[in-house]
């Protein structure tokens, strides 16, 4: 017999990164008997799943149903300030706490994702891996919960600003600028790089939202 809770742990990863990947998108229904066929889970764990996402604020109602939540202009302005802190928090604490290795990880990162400047799928999910070892690079659990929590909400977000012209080359720039600065142990140029890098990702966040609306 199968582990229920193993089975509810299943059902959440496998919707939640669906939701990370695109397949189901902002105002996409979420229907039970569907994602139990689509993932071969029961749909007492998809039900479980789908009302876990819900307190997240990662699926909202519409009626009887269930469908992707979408971010607002003000909730994404609110997600990103919280992110900018919380991020260049982490890269201060990376500068004083890295190791040699995980400092290695970062360089080696920003060199090998420049072969993904002409791929911004590839190149999103490799800029979610750096920031992701920024993160840990901190050295703090707290910290390190609660940006796992701001990434989950910007699954949300149904494209990258990474998509944006040039926006990519600059970015793998602040990598760099983002790595020397730990590299150097300089804390508060980190922090500064960090917290720069995310205002420059929103900017160019907004621009997109305000041409696709226009």
């Amino acid at each position: 017999m199968p582990d229920d809770r193993n089975q509810n742990k299943d059902a959440y990863a496998l919707i939640l990164d669906a939701i990370d990947s695109g397949t189901y998108k902002p105002g996409d229904r979420l229907v039970e008997s569907e994602l139990a066929e689509r993932f071969g889970v029961s749909r007492t764990p998809i039900r479980e799943a789908l009302q876990r996402l819900e307190t997240q604020s990662l699926l909202t109602r519409d009626g009887r149903s269930m469908i992707v939540a979408s971010l607002d202009h003000n909730q994404l302005a609110e997600l990103y300030v919280v992110r900018s802190e919380l991020e260049a928090l982490a890269a201060k604490l990376a500068a004083r706490h890295a190791t040699e290795e995980e400092i290695n990880v970062l360089r080696d990162m920003v060199e090998k994702d420049r072969a993904l400047l002409n791929d911004p799928a590839a190149l999103a999910r490799a800029n979610r891996r750096f920031h992701r070892q920024v993160h840990l690079a901190s050295h703090n659990r707290y910290l390190v919960q609660q940006l796992d929590l701001v990434y989950r909400t910007m699954a949300l977000m149904a494209t990258t600003s990474l998509a944006a012209e040039g926006r990519s080359e600059t970015a793998l720039q602040e990598h760099d600028h983002i790595v020397t600065a730990i590299e150097n142990g300089d804390s508060e140029a980190a922090y500064k790089a960090l917290k720069a890098h995310i205002s420059k990702a929103f900017v160019t966040r907004l621009k997109s939202d305000a041409e696709n609306h226009s």
